[in-house]
């Protein structure tokens, strides 16, 4: 049995001021809009995320850290496609502001590196650089706003 472990960190600096970006981590609507369309959050500590990505890649993780536009740490729960395993997989994002920008730092620790924990390990660091990057744009573009109703 390896005792081995792998790790990713993934960076994205976001042209919104901090408040926006939580926003888009804590409130489920906005979530669902830019992550999934089902995914969920209960935003406290020893609350949930849960998240579906369109390929069926999923991450359902118990909130274990949660200090308000700061910090937002993950501790992943079993799902469909990963191996079993006793290790702690734990996803941890940063958030700093800098000015008018934000920039958010994911973490990813605890995967297994045994050959049976490749396809998910490759996948799941693919699957949140593809989020990141469209948190950015989502943001930057100003879909996270309360649009007023159409006028007819």
């Amino acid at each position: 049995m390896s005792t081995a472990y792998r790790s990713f960190a993934h960076r994205v600096e976001i042209g919104v001021p901090v408040e926006r970006v939580w926003r888009a981590f804590t409130d489920s609507r906005v979530l669902a809009r830019w992550a999934a369309a089902d995914a969920t959050v209960a935003p406290r500590e020893k609350g949930r995320l849960h998240v579906i990505f369109g390929s069926g890649m999923e991450c359902d993780a118990l909130i274990d850290v949660l200090v308000t536009a700061q910090r937002l740490r993950l501790l992943l729960l079993p799902t469909r496609g990963m191996p079993t395993t006793d290790a702690v997989i734990v996803e941890d994002f940063l958030f700093e502001r800098t000015g008018d920008t934000t920039v958010v730092r994911l973490l990813s620790s605890g995967v297994p590196s045994g050959q049976r924990w490749v396809t998910y390990y490759l996948a799941k660091r693919r699957h949140w650089e593809l989020a990141l990057t469209r948190l950015k744009v989502f943001l930057e573009k100003g879909m996270d706003q309360e649009q007023p109703p159409p006028r007819y």
